[in-house]
This record gives structure tokens, sequence and C-alpha cells, in this order.
């Protein structure tokens, strides 16, 4: 449980992180992502699950 919140903590660093050096080219990201039809979100976002699903097997030690 305490890799989870591990996690969570390492997502919530890199997003502010983000936010913090470049606030307009996220606005400009966001823009751009309310204009993608659904699907193409849809896929871009499964495709980060199973990426990330790949890495943590990795680190984890398959």
């Amino acid at each position: 449980m305490g890799d989870l919140f591990v996690a969570l903590g390492l997502v919530l660093v890199i997003e502010g992180t983000l936010y913090a050096a470049f606030p307009g080219g996220l606005k400009r990201m966001m823009v751009m992502a309310q204009q993608m039809p659904d699907q193409s979100l849809r896929s871009g976002g499964i495709a980060a699950v199973v990426v990330g699903v790949f890495v943590v097997w990795l680190v984890r030690g398959h």
C-alpha cells in the first residue's frame, strides 16, 4: 500500500513541475485535447497504461 502512495506522490511532483515550468504550454495542450476525438484520447490513455504497467513490471522484477 505504501508503494501506491509513493506512486501517487510522484505523479503529483511530475505534474506540479510541468505546471510550474510550462503553464502556457499546458494551457495550449488542454485546448488541443478538447479538440481531439474521444477515441484518440482513449487510445493514448490505454497506451500510457500499457507502458506504465510494463515499466512497473520491469522495475519490480518479473
